[in-house]
């Protein structure tokens, strides 16, 4: 019984990611996956935000060059850590 819920509660805090940046992603004008796992939201305003490859804001330089998955070099614009993080906690709250 308790191997059960431990399997269940595993699977239910994988998908929590997933569920984190819809928020993010719907305002997003533009989402661009990055080389190294991590993902670039280029918002309606142009400002930038990154979140790694687990979902979790991170910082980002003033006219840092990323690239993203297909290769494509891109000067960022913005640091809207505080945006991105604001929309990743939308609805998870108590």
């Amino acid at each position: 019984m308790i191997r059960k819920f431990n399997v269940l509660a595993l699977s239910f805090a994988a998908t929590l990611p997933a569920f984190a940046m819809d928020a993010a992603q719907s305002e997003a004008k533009q989402i661009v996956p990055l080389v190294n796992g991590e993902t670039l939201y280029v918002f309606k305003d142009g400002k930038m935000a990154k979140a790694n490859q687990f979902g979790s804001t991170v910082f980002l330089e003033q006219g840092e060059v990323v690239q993203s998955a297909d290769g494509q070099k891109i000067s960022t614009v913005g640091n809207e850590v505080a945006r991105l993080d604001v929309m990743g906690r939308k609805g998870h709250e108590n």
